[in-house]
């Protein structure tokens, strides 16, 4: 259903570095970027994750109860990719951990304050 989710970054050199390294833990990588946005992904035709500066040109800012969750193949990579995210400094917002009988999960924030969790459904 959903194609990308954009997050607006202030210092986008260090949140690419941020997401680069992150992203890579599950198997994504930069797929383009148009100049403004860059587009994180697995494969063709999948949900994509976008990072750049706001179209209007003004300072990005954190959406309050804005949350994109990246899907993790198994709970190995939800521990690997929140331990990657902590190793690069990201504020702690709740460590690996079953949190309902299909959901393994874990949330940080990137370099701009935005809030993310990596996934394992099901």
């Amino acid at each position: 259903m959903l194609a990308y989710v954009t997050l607006g970054s202030n210092d986008i050199k260090k949140s690419l570095e941020f997401y680069d390294q992150v992203l890579a833990e599950v198997g994504a990588s930069r797929f383009f970027d148009n100049g403004r946005l860059y587009f994180y992904g697995t494969a063709p035709g999948q949900p994509m994750l976008a990072i750049g500066g706001p179209y209007d040109e003004s300072s990005a800012t954190c959406g309050n109860g804005v949350m994109p969750a990246i899907a993790a193949p198994d709970n190995e990579t939800v521990d690997r990719v929140y331990a990657k995210a902590m190793e690069l400094g990201a504020p702690d917002e709740g460590a690996p951990g079953k949190r309902m009988p299909t959901f393994y999960g874990a949330y940080f924030r990137d370099p701009d304050g935005h809030k993310i969790c990596i996934c394992k459904l099901g």
